[in-house]
């Protein structure tokens, strides 16, 4: 089972080149992106990909998606779904990703709603917690891999506020899968 296009993705990124963090095959926006993932192992999201769709999403560049062997403004778009809230400062990874972001470029990020996936029994993370783990070391766990937040799409704006992100559009109920919602930065 593969999930449709995003039409606001599809808008507004296709005749440009970008790169997508942690791409996956079921879930393929269809356009000029290399992929970028924290290895090019057969994880077992890889794993879960290829159950759901019979392949996986190759891997460009192996890289953490909040450290990116990119240079400064080389491209025109970062985008990702269903991968900020596996960062654990999702502040320093946008950061990174708007330094290898041209300007007048995008930021495309699709997140899990709360009220829509497995974390509707979770508590929202909210915008004080999210700046107090700013340059802190994520914890030590069993799954670091795991959801580190949980947010509906207010709570996510709010976070775009605080830090004075350039919001170019959102959509409470993401146009790709449906169980998120979509935030657009504008660089």
């Amino acid at each position: 089972m593969k999930f449709k296009t995003s039409k606001l993705a599809t808008s507004l990124l296709s005749n440009l080149s970008g790169i997508e963090i942690g791409g996956s095959a079921h879930n393929a926006f269809n356009l000029n992106t290399k992929n970028v993932d924290y290895t090019d192992e057969v994880t077992i999201f890889k794993q879960k990909e290829a159950e759901v769709c019979g392949e996986y999403m190759k891997v460009d560049i192996v890289a953490n998606g909040n450290d990116l062997p990119l240079a400064d403004n080389s491209q025109d778009f970062v985008i990702s779904s269903h991968v900020i809230e596996h960062f654990w400062d999702p502040i320093s990874a946008i950061l990174e990703w708007y330094r290898v972001t041209k300007p007048e470029g995008y930021i495309y990020i699709i997140a899990p709603h709360k009220e829509r996936t497995f974390d509707k029994n979770r508590s929202i993370t909210y915008v004080d917690e999210i700046l107090a783990r700013v340059g802190t070391e994520m914890p030590d766990c069993n799954n670091p891999h795991g959801h580190w937040s949980v947010w509906n799409t207010e709570a996510f704006v709010d976070i775009c506020v605080a830090m004075n992100w350039n919001i170019f559009a959102t959509q409470d109920v993401d146009d790709k899968v449906g169980n998120g919602f979509t935030v657009v930065l504008k660089v």
